[in-house]
C-alpha cells in the first residue's frame, strides 16, 4: 500500500479516501439536483470508474474547499462537467496572482502560488467568462469574494487579468494587473469527466 506522499506524487487517491470522496460527491449531487436536472449519478459514477485518474483532480478540488459538483453534460464530448460550487471562491485557493509568469515577475511579497499554475497542477481549467456566467445561472456564487477567470491573450499580453464576482444581482467582470493578489480572490475550476 502506498503512503500519502507517494499517492500525491503519482496523483492517485488512496482507496479509503476514494470511497469517501465518491460518497461525498454522490451526496452533493443528490442534494443539488437544480445544478444538473435530468442527470443520473449512476452514469456519472460509471464515467468516474472508467477514468479513475480524474478522481485525483476532484480530490484536489475538494481538498482546497471547492465543493465540486456536476453542472452539466457535454453531448459532443460525451463528458460530465464538474465545477467548484462553493458559495465563495475556494478558500484553499485564495491570495494567488494570475499565472506563473506573473508570480515569477513579482519582486516583493510574492504570493504562494498563481491561479493558472495551481489549476494546471490540479488538472483542472480556470472558468472563462461564459462558463462563469453560466455557473451563476444555476445559483449565485462569490457574493463576498471574487474569482480569477481565463483571460484573453490580448489582455494578458498587456499585463491584465480578469476576475468576476456577483454583486447587486449582477455578474461583474473586472480587471487587475496579473501580479496582484487579494485574500478574497481565488479561482474556480472545471473538470470534464
Amino acid at each position: 500500500m502506498t503512503n500519502q506522499s507517494e499517492s500525491i506524487a503519482k496523483k492517485e487517491v488512496p482507496v479509503e479516501q476514494c470511497e469517501e470522496l465518491l460518497s461525498l460527491l454522490k451526496t452533493r449531487f443528490e442534494d443539488n439536483m437544480h445544478r444538473h436536472p435530468e442527470l443520473e449519478w449512476a452514469k456519472v459514477q460509471a464515467k468516474l470508474d472508467a477514468k479513475p485518474e480524474k478522481l485525483w483532480s476532484l480530490h484536489e478540488m475538494e481538498r482546497t474547499n471547492g465543493e465540486p459538483d456536476v453542472i452539466g453534460y457535454d453531448n459532443e464530448a460525451d463528458s460530465y462537467m464538474f465545477c467548484d460550487c462553493s458559495a465563495e471562491s475556494p478558500a484553499g485557493r485564495r491570495s494567488v496572482c494570475y499565472d506563473p509568469e506573473s508570480l515569477e515577475s513579482r519582486k516583493k511579497n510574492k504570493p504562494a502560488h498563481s491561479a493558472c499554475g495551481m489549476a494546471a497542477e490540479m488538472g483542472i481549467e480556470l472558468l472563462d467568462e461564459a462558463q462563469y456566467r453560466a455557473l451563476q445561472q444555476l445559483e449565485n456564487f462569490d457574493k463576498k469574494t471574487s474569482s480569477w477567470i481565463k483571460t484573453p491573450s490580448d489582455i494578458r499580453k498587456l499585463g491584465g487579468g480578469l476576475f468576476c464576482d456577483f454583486r447587486f444581482g449582477t455578474v461583474f467582470v473586472y480587471h487587475n494587473g496579473v501580479e496582484s493578489y487579494y485574500a478574497g480572490r481565488g479561482f474556480r475550476g472545471m473538470l470534464k469527466v
